[in-house]
């Protein structure tokens, strides 16, 4: 059993992750069209305003390098003069910067104003330059250059009005796209999670057999909560960053290619280490994703045997296995924080290293004067973010396998086959009778190991049958294969003459009432314990349940009565207590088949006392089968069926299984002595 629980533990999906992940996108096709399609504008607006920013450098901070025309008529005028920047005309003026000061020089001609620009070229200008070129000109005070100059202002104020516009526009799509992927990213977890748990609750028990109940809590919270980091962020991100990287790799080869190249040079080793951190990281995930469900089952298992631990003293060798467990998942951890600190600064490295190499092939460029200082700018801004995006990849992919590692998961048990299927028109009983008949039955839980070997039993509608023998010998075998909760691997069993298989597992298991030994209550309150979110039964039959099986003598006792809270497990109430809840419980849904599995074993002679008339009473009309072994509550059975090892050894009533002196008059004669020693 340990090999197969841990097999189902590294089980690995198979199929298609991506392809089943975007099926649950299909219905919200229009939300996620919108999303990229503001993921683009937001995008296109990043690209933007480094272009708005340089266009200002070149055009309007830079502009005082660039000569004026004097014209006739223009909307800026100094000293009496109409200037504008159209080229090609006959008298010019200049703005220069010679020794710290700015020098205005006007009525230039063309040739004039070709010699101060390629002094500017050379470095700074300097008096003895400009005397050499047999120039003179008016140097400039503060009000002077704000009035020469309130063009180039109102361009920058333009410019930064424009930028903010866009900053706002991008804004609101961040916002709008933000809300609607995050309401969409929900909306998918919820699907997922619902179809999950009602996957789960179609399960058969063979399947809650071989996986730990850690395992499977999991799976419905943890695995599908990583799930929603993918939807509601990541996938955004990931159309953004390959957006962004592809429109500024084309911006930057339109306006340059020689310096869009040289930024481009460590793209080849960043892509080849994007590969190495893919297949590692994944790797990664998975193990860690395995780690966490094993330290959830162990700490399932262990809090609920809490009690079992500290009986035996056992605190400090589970905390030893604890500790074991919780150092694999350290390790995994380690794992993946060593693969993140080799590739994050790696990706920056290379990064730097490429801008490096346009600093100094674009700083020639600008020292050349083939290209302006507004394009560098550009070029640089464009390199952090052309880098920013495959370094924000790290992290997408680091939640995207985080992510698939969750799905492989979650599609195992989603692919989990119910093997106990109903065939279509499954035949309906417009009522129960009770008939119940075992036709040479072989059944076993696991491969050839039969734990029952040709059964065969007829109980007649109304019948009180029990079943007895060591523990093993297939009792409580039979009460699952009557509910249908597992199927046999031979023979036939009927209810009211039709094969169990033709009938609607729903209305079988619907007619059939159950009271186990171990009885589990759920958290809320007594009556919500009794109704089981069954709607149809009234407060009225909750109560009449209760007092026919003698529960509403302490139930009523109690300060809220029938809405008393009762914590999980039903820790606040008594073995018997809840063992007489499990018959309100049962009594609540009117079955026509009971079933009892040990259901006085753990409840006191008084409280036996108490229910011992109200069962017969209950019983009456009613098909009863009994497991139990103090076969002192099974005496008045219309039929007695001794088994053991798997078969019907003995069968009777109570008085002619003691005359046949078998193996039923052992396990009375044995049960007395124990009893009277």
């Amino acid at each position: 059993m340990a090999k197969m629980v841990r097999d189902t533990l590294d089980t690995e999906y198979k199929g298609s992750i991506f392809g089943r992940l975007a099926a649950y996108m299909t219905p919200y096709k229009k939300q996620m069209l919108l999303c990229l399609v503001l993921v683009l504008v937001v995008t296109a607006c990043e690209l933007v305003r480094p272009v708005l920013i340089g266009d200002a450098i070149d055009i309007y901070i830079e502009g005082y390098n660039e000569p004026y025309c004097i014209v006739e008529n223009s909307d800026l005028t100094f000293q009496g003069q109409s200037l504008s920047r159209a080229e090609n005309c006959s008298s010019y003026a200049q703005i220069l910067m010679v020794d710290e000061q700015y020098v205005y020089f006007t009525d230039l001609n063309a040739e004039e104003s070709a010699s101060l620009l390629s002094l500017t070229e050379e470095g700074p200008v300097t008096s003895a330059q400009i005397s050499a070129l047999n120039l003179s000109g008016q140097v400039l005070s503060q009000d002077d250059l704000k009035e020469l100059r309130h063009q180039d202002f109102m361009g920058i104020v333009k410019v930064g009005l424009l930028y903010m516009g866009i900053l706002m526009v991008s804004l609101v799509c961040s916002y709008i796209q933000t809300m609607t992927l995050n309401q969409t990213g929900q909306n998918i977890i919820y699907t997922v999670r619902e179809q999950l748990f009602h996957h789960v609750h179609s399960l058969p028990l063979r399947y809650f057999d071989t996986h730990p109940v850690g395992q499977i809590v999991t799976r419905i919270t943890n695995d599908v909560e990583s799930l929603n980091e993918m939807y509601s962020r990541i996938l955004a991100r990931l159309f953004k960053s390959t957006v962004k990287i592809m429109g500024l790799a084309v911006v930057m080869l339109v306006m340059n290619v020689k310096l869009a190249l040289m930024s481009f040079v460590m793209v080849p080793v960043i892509t080849v280490a994007i590969v190495i951190f893919k297949n590692l990281s994944r790797k990664v995930h998975r193990a860690i994703r395995t780690r966490i469900s094993q330290l959830n089952t162990f700490l399932s298992e262990n809090i609920s045997g809490m009690r079992l631990i500290q009986i035996f003293a056992n605190e400090q060798m589970k905390y030893e296995e604890f500790s074991e467990k919780t150092m694999d998942l350290y390790k995994a951890n380690l794992k993946q924080l060593f693969v993140f600190a080799v590739f994050r600064p790696l990706i920056y490295f290379l990064s730097q290293i490429a801008l490096s190499i346009v600093l100094i092939g674009g700083g020639l460029s600008v020292i050349e004067s083939t290209l302006t200082v507004g394009t560098l700018y550009i070029f640089i801004n464009y390199i952090s973010n052309f880098f920013e995006p495959i370094q924000d990849m790290a992290e997408q992919f680091s939640t995207l396998q985080n992510a698939f590692a969750s799905a492989e998961k979650i599609f195992v048990v989603q692919d989990e086959i119910n093997t106990i299927t109903e065939i279509e028109n499954p035949v309906k009983l417009n009522e129960v009778k009770g008939k119940i008949e075992f036709k040479n039955v072989w059944f076993a839980y696991e491969d050839d190991n039969y734990v029952l070997r040709d059964v065969s039993f007829v109980i007649q509608p109304g019948e009180k049958v029990a079943f007895v023998g060591a523990t093993g010998a297939g009792k409580s075998s039979i009460l699952n294969l009557i509910g249908r909760y597992y199927d046999i691997q031979k023979g036939q069993i009927l209810i009211d003459d039709v094969d169990l298989k033709e009938l609607s597992i729903h209305e079988v298991r619907k007619a059939i009432g159950q009271v186990q030994q171990d009885v589990f209550i759920f958290t809320g309150d007594v009556a919500s314990n009794i109704r089981l979110l069954n709607e149809e039964i009234s407060d009225e039959q909750i109560k009449d349940a209760s007092k026919e099986v003698n529960a509403a003598h302490f139930i009523e006792q109690m300060p809220n009565q029938y809405h008393e809270p009762v914590s999980e497990r039903g820790s606040t109430l008594s073995q018997g207590q809840r063992q007489l809840l499990s018959f309100a419980r049962t009594l609540a849904v009117d079955p026509k088949i009971l079933v009892m599995d040990e259901a006085t074993a753990n409840i006191d002679t008084e409280t036996e006392q108490l229910i011992q008339k109200a069962l017969e009473t209950l019983m009456d009309g009613r098909t009863t089968i009994m497991v139990a072994h103090r076969l002192s509550t099974i005496q008045h059975a219309d039929n007695i069926i001794v088994m053991h090892k798997g078969k019907i050894r003995e069968q009777g009533t109570h008085q002619e299984l003691l005359k046949q002196d078998g193996l039923y008059k052992k396990l009375y004669e044995l049960q007395l002595y124990s009893e009277n020693a």
